[in-house]
């Protein structure tokens, strides 16, 4: 029967053997799409994992950022806190520069000092210097009273201030003001013996020799005179005694 129909057999060898390679292809595609699907999940899981990691680092990078700014506020917060103290230091070593500056001269004051007067150099003692600005304004405000007495003071108190000459000069100014031409040429006598070098010395005389004549001793004042040209030739004053000469001839 086989043998009758061997195309029969033919074909259903050829139909298994189909079906066999039919089976074993989608067999291979199925295998292929798991595969394919596994590695998708794969490849999404690590994107996952990367996208995670990513943001973390941003995170991570936002904070870094964010300490970095509070850090710089920090640091000019201390750079300014650092100048205002600089500046308070400052102010301070300024304030305690100029305190000590103050006390000491105000203690000074309280001490004598070294100090020439119309090239006398001495010893000034603490007061002095007022007392004898003092009698000086009461002279040039016109008060000559209380500028005589003011001035005599100064000179019974200081015997040896280097205002002392000085002080004589203008006591006589002040005594002669006051038409006390007695007073005025005793005190200026006394200024030209005991200060002969001093520069008040020749205009003294001239005062003396003027009250002379205002008094009309013209042999006084003619030796009065006499003396101003001998003793300091060449001086205003001595210039001024040879212009007065005229009137005690």
């Amino acid at each position: 029967m086989w043998y009758r129909f061997p195309s029969l057999r033919a074909v259903a060898v050829a139909c298994l053997l189909g079906s066999a390679v039919v089976g074993g292809t989608a067999h291979a595609a199925l295998f292929d799409d798991n595969e394919a699907r596994k590695a998708v999940l794969d490849l999404r899981t690590k994107t996952d994992s990367l996208a995670s990691q990513l943001s973390a680092a941003q995170r991570t990078i936002l904070d870094q950022s964010n300490r970095l700014d509070q850090l710089n506020q920090q640091v000019a917060t201390l750079r300014g806190q650092n100048e205002d103290m600089a500046n308070q230091l400052t102010t301070l070593q300024k304030q305690q520069k100029d305190y000590y500056t103050d006390l000491d001269g105000r203690l000074k004051k309280f001490e004598p000092q070294q100090q020439t007067v119309d090239g006398v150099q001495g010893t000034v003692q603490p007061g002095e210097t007022e007392a004898f600005n003092a009698a000086s304004t009461q002279f040039r405000s016109g008060d000559f009273k209380n500028a005589a007495a003011s001035f005599k003071t100064f000179v019974a108190k200081y015997p040896q201030s280097p205002y002392q000459p000085t002080a004589q000069y203008w006591l006589g100014n002040a005594q002669y003001a006051l038409r006390d031409y007695k007073s005025s040429t005793a005190t200026w006598q006394n200024l030209v013996k005991n200060f002969p070098t001093h520069p008040r010395a020749p205009d003294a005389l001239l005062a003396i020799a003027n009250n002379q004549i205002e008094q009309g001793q013209k042999a006084a004042a003619k030796k009065t005179l006499d003396q101003v040209i001998s003793q300091y030739g060449g001086t205003e004053a001595a210039q001024s005694a040879e212009s007065k000469m005229s009137q005690v001839k």
